[in-house]
């Protein structure tokens, strides 16, 4: 597959394809030696690639979360988990693609895991919508959080989506409410829930797959009440100041977790996850590992009151004395 680079990646696009043009040469004329010109160019990408990653603005970080080679649920089902059996349907009106879910084998453990899915190409995009579910979508989802629950399955969401879809058929089968009705049950299931952002975290069509005991992000994911583009819309009334909405929303994993309402961050590859999916599966599936091993040793009680504490917790201040 081709590399697609965004564009404050050019500067790296240029140096790579200056690597990959003097390793043709190599190959065409085996006599030539590249080694020394080669290492040097490596080094000065490796630099420059740490001089743009570790500086990435907000609105940077928004980009890399949507990357279109970016891994997507379906890769991390297939690399992570074991004998994964998808189940469809919402049992009320239809099977929603944007949302997949299923059973699992997970480190020896049977397990439910449930995530949006975007699609590759045109055709798959258009058929799961983007990754913007419906509410037969969020239907689904509940019914396999009540399923995992029945069997005493803990439950792995993995978030990845622009948002909830707005369109006039999904508001017409309560689209918020679905949602809402979520975030109810979700509150309350006794097993562990265990919730991952792999890339976009859109309001509450992220959110609607989120309450759990533990969140973590990856690197450079985002989670957000709106798209920086949509709050630029509405502020500035322009979709211009995306950048600056961005930065304002806060919306990058270490500003969530500076703020409290993310307990992990997982760290990516240099460029992203997109850039080694070895590396990025190896670093989630340990993540997973640890936090369910640690999950497993609550008890049902203690999992409640812990989760209803966390939740009940965010936005709340503490003021110094004057």
């Amino acid at each position: 597959m081709k590399r697609t680079y965004l564009e404050f990646e050019k500067p790296v696009e240029t140096l790579e394809a200056k690597i990959e043009s003097l390793k043709k040469a190599h190959d065409d004329h085996p006599t030539i030696d590249v080694n020394k010109e080669l290492n040097s160019l490596q080094e000065k990408l490796e630099a420059m690639q740490h001089k743009i990653f570790d500086n990435l603005t907000a609105w940077q970080i928004s980009q890399v979360s949507r990357h279109p080679q970016r891994p997507y649920t379906k890769d991390y089902i297939e690399a992570i988990f074991k004998n994964f059996k998808e189940l469809h349907g919402d049992r009320t009106y239809s099977d929603d693609p944007a949302i997949i879910g299923g059973l699992a084998e997970f480190e020896g453990q049977s397990v439910m895991v449930i995530g949006h899915q975007k699609g590759r190409d045109i055709k798959e995009r258009q058929h799961r919508n983007f990754g913007m579910p419906s509410p037969d979508g969020y239907r689904k989802a509940l019914r396999l959080f009540k399923l995992a629950e029945k069997f005493s399955l803990p439950i792995i969401t993995l978030i990845d989506t622009p948002g909830a879809y707005p369109g006039i058929g999904a508001e017409e089968r309560g689209q918020s409410e679905a949602i809402a009705r979520n975030l109810y049950v979700m509150t309350e299931l006794q097993v562990p829930i265990i919730s991952l952002v792999i890339g976009e975290g859109g309001s509450g069509g992220a959110l609607a797959l989120g309450v759990s005991d533990r969140l973590s992000m990856l690197e450079f994911s985002t989670y957000s009440v709106i798209s920086p583009e949509g709050c630029a819309s509405i502020l500035w009334k322009k979709a211009e100041m995306a950048e600056v909405a961005a930065d304002t929303l806060g919306i990058t994993s270490a500003k969530l977790k500076k703020l409290g309402l993310v307990d992990e961050i997982v760290s990516e590859p240099l460029g992203g996850a997109h850039r080694d999916y070895e590396v990025t599966m190896k670093n989630v599936k340990q993540t997973l590992k640890d936090q369910l091993i640690q999950l497993k040793t609550t008890s049902i009680d203690e999992l409640l009151e812990n989760r209803y504490e966390r939740l009940t917790s965010f936005g709340q201040h503490s003021h110094s004395e004057k």
